[in-house]
């Protein structure tokens, strides 16, 4: 075989190996490009299953919400490609920004709620015999208006408030009896505590998660009942007896009993 036809096999070999590493680099490139539009980076299956869930209840809710608005006659124009919640900023939807009414919507709901829980300072004033009382049992304490607001204090210093906010909140969807407002409640509230993208999201195992989603396919005022055990469990095993052997609870019961006694008028 003559020099040339050596140069051209290798020219040859060199050309195809050229293109195999280009296709896996191409072909690599394509599949962490689509691991990132879906939000996915490596982590445990049990994690990337969550997300899925996460995403087919966020999709279900927000389909809810447009078979509402379609019924009420105000079907936003762009309500084909929408979607509650942004998994990947590649797709053809419009859910990087959201709708103008239904912003409207939410935020009135948000602002509604902040003004019921933003301040627990608000809270009744306790008396010294009713904070002496809890001591006795975490349900004392809870069943206390004053002695949840004093507790919730004590965790906002621990930060560990959303713990009391999610139970207050579910306590207020249990009061709740319209469905429709019921279903608003509920994503309000899944969106808060529940979604590991919140910030205030709460501690939960899996099993409650998976309770939790599967309750979120049908909403109804005992979704979180579940979820809300395990809080009120957490809190009355962790931070309920560091609260009774805290300063804060101690300087409490001291400034109540050197508080003159209220005289008749």
């Amino acid at each position: 075989m003559s020099s040339c036809s050596w140069t051209e096999l290798i020219a040859v070999c060199c050309i195809v190996l050229s293109g195999c590493v280009f296709s896996c680099i191409v072909c690599l490139s394509y599949i962490f490009s689509m691991m990132l539009c879906l939000g996915l980076q490596p982590m445990g299956s049990e994690r990337v299953e969550m997300r899925k869930r996460q995403m087919q209840v966020h999709q279900e809710a927000a389909a809810s919400v447009l078979q509402t608005q379609h019924g009420m006659g105000n079907t936003p124009t762009n309500a084909s490609n929408a979607c509650c919640f942004c998994w990947c900023c590649c797709c053809s939807c419009s859910c990087l920004t959201v709708r103008a009414e239904d912003e409207r919507i939410k935020k009135n709901t948000y602002e509604r709620r902040a003004e019921e829980i933003a301040n627990c300072d608000d809270s009744p004033k306790p008396i010294l015999e009713d904070a002496m009382t809890w001591t006795m049992s975490f349900e004392r304490l809870m069943k206390s208006s004053a002695g949840r607001g004093c507790f919730r204090q004590f965790l906002r210093t621990e930060f560990s408030e959303e713990n009391m906010m999610f139970w207050l909140a579910c306590e207020e969807l249990k009061k709740e009896t319209n469905k429709t407002v019921v279903e608003d409640k509920v994503r309000q509230i899944y969106k808060d505590f529940i979604s590991i993208l919140s910030p205030k999201e709460v501690s939960l195992d899996s099993r409650v998660r998976d309770v939790i989603n599967k309750n979120m396919l049908e909403p109804t005022s005992h979704t979180f009942e579940d979820a809300q055990q395990q809080i009120y469990t957490l809190m009355q095993r962790d931070s309920y007896p560091r609260y009774m052997n805290s300063t804060a609870y101690a300087e409490l019961l001291q400034d109540l009993a050197e508080q003159p006694p209220a005289t008749e008028p």
